[in-house]
């Protein structure tokens, strides 16, 4: 869009732009924090299982190399120690292998967690573009991982020669020594170059993680005009909103005059409002307002009222009460029980009127109001 065109990115993504992103598999990864967990992993599997790995690699060696010599041209006895030499190998880097795998995909599910993108998979013929290719190698972010390869370099360059020369006179010591006893400071030296090594490659994901967090909530980053679109596209439109609106006010309008014919009495101010009150004492612990309006709604429900011989009792103050202090479907406020109470006792006289009473002998009584649920509208 042209208006899009000109406008910064400023405002954070949605949660609608960072699901779109992560089933397109465009998540927060740190190599950094890869490596530095299976450098870790890898010391410790040696320091853990080295003398185990030395041991069952110092019987691969003995086993290979007393093969008679008759032996070696005989496919029936080659056979047989070829298995050997494979259980014995496997044996040994089986554990590192086992540990290798659980945490090279902790160190993949660590920052962003599980995700899986068919789209990652579908081939991009714009990746074999050499010039893209150029572009992306001297792009801010090429020369920023260039960067970040050189001090890790010097990083790891500078601990190696702090090592080296911290054990210098036993390396050079080595040389004096017997065989054995030196093949066993060497490994143990080298062991513990690895584990100091792979220690100080914590420092590097304590730098690129926060990195790596900032740079892809940048790249999602969205313009306003993006977010206006996003919310017309979620929301629909404006004058669709309102069209549903309209007609789900229309289908609750229509369910709530279908309740008029049930109700017990209706209330009136007598022309403004129109209250419709339905009690069951077996459902309901009060009244329940089952349909309510005003003005030509009121008109709608009094006439409905009339049709099906619903009573219809004027009482402005109690009318006004309850259309503006109840909601539909629900049971009257506690303040209005007592003036409901003698609204039912009185429709309850005019329809089960005697032979020689009339219905001008049954006096209306009082509604009392609280104050507080007393509107003074009209």
């Amino acid at each position: 869009m042209a208006e899009d065109a000109g406008q910064e990115r400023t405002e954070q993504a949605t949660p609608k732009r960072r699901e779109e992103a992560r089933k397109k598999g465009q998540v927060p990864r740190s190599r950094e924090l890869n490596t530095a967990l299976v450098l870790l992993a890898a010391a410790g599997v040696i320091m853990g299982f080295g003398g185990y790995f030395l041991s069952r690699m110092a019987d691969l060696f003995r086993s290979s190399f007393t093969l008679q010599r008759a032996d070696m041209t005989n496919p029936a006895a080659m056979l047989p120690a070829f298995e050997s030499a494979i259980e014995i190998g496997l044996g040994a880097v089986l554990p590192f292998l086992i540990v290798m795998v659980l945490v090279g995909v902790f160190a993949q599910l660590a920052l962003s967690g599980w995700t899986f993108s068919a789209d990652q998979l579908n081939l991009k013929w714009n990746r074999l573009d050499p010039l893209k290719g150029l572009g992306r190698v001297f792009s801010t972010r090429g020369l920023i991982e260039l960067v970040k390869a050189f001090i890790k370099f010097a990083f790891i360059l500078a601990i190696a020669i702090m090592i080296l020369w911290n054990e210098m006179d036993q390396l050079l010591g080595l040389g004096s020594l017997e065989l054995e006893p030196a093949v066993a400071s060497a490994a143990h030296l080298a062991a513990w170059t690895f584990v100091v090594l792979a220690a100080g490659m914590i420092l590097l994901p304590l730098i690129d993680v926060p990195f790596q967090l900032w740079d892809y909530r940048r790249q999602l980053r969205m313009t306003r005009q993006e977010i206006r679109d996003e919310f017309r596209q979620t929301e629909g439109n404006p004058e669709v909103r309102m069209k549903l609106r309209q007609l789900q006010r229309e289908v609750a309008r229509r369910r709530m005059m279908q309740a008029v014919p049930k109700a017990d009495v209706v209330v009136t101010n007598p022309t403004h409002y129109a209250v419709a009150l339905r009690y069951d004492q077996k459902k309901n612990k009060a009244p329940v307002v089952v349909a309510k309006g005003a003005d030509l709604i009121a008109l709608n429900i009094r006439t409905l009222a009339d049709e099906h011989r619903v009573p219809i009792v004027e009482a402005p103050p109690l009318a006004r009460a309850l259309y503006h202090n109840t909601k539909l479907d629900q049971e009257i406020p506690a303040g209005l029980y007592l003036a409901v109470a003698r609204l039912l006792a009185y429709v309850y006289q005019l329809t089960h009127l005697h032979a020689w009473q009339r219905r001008e002998d049954v006096k209306q009584p009082d509604f009392p109001i609280p104050d507080e649920l007393n509107k003074a509208r009209t």
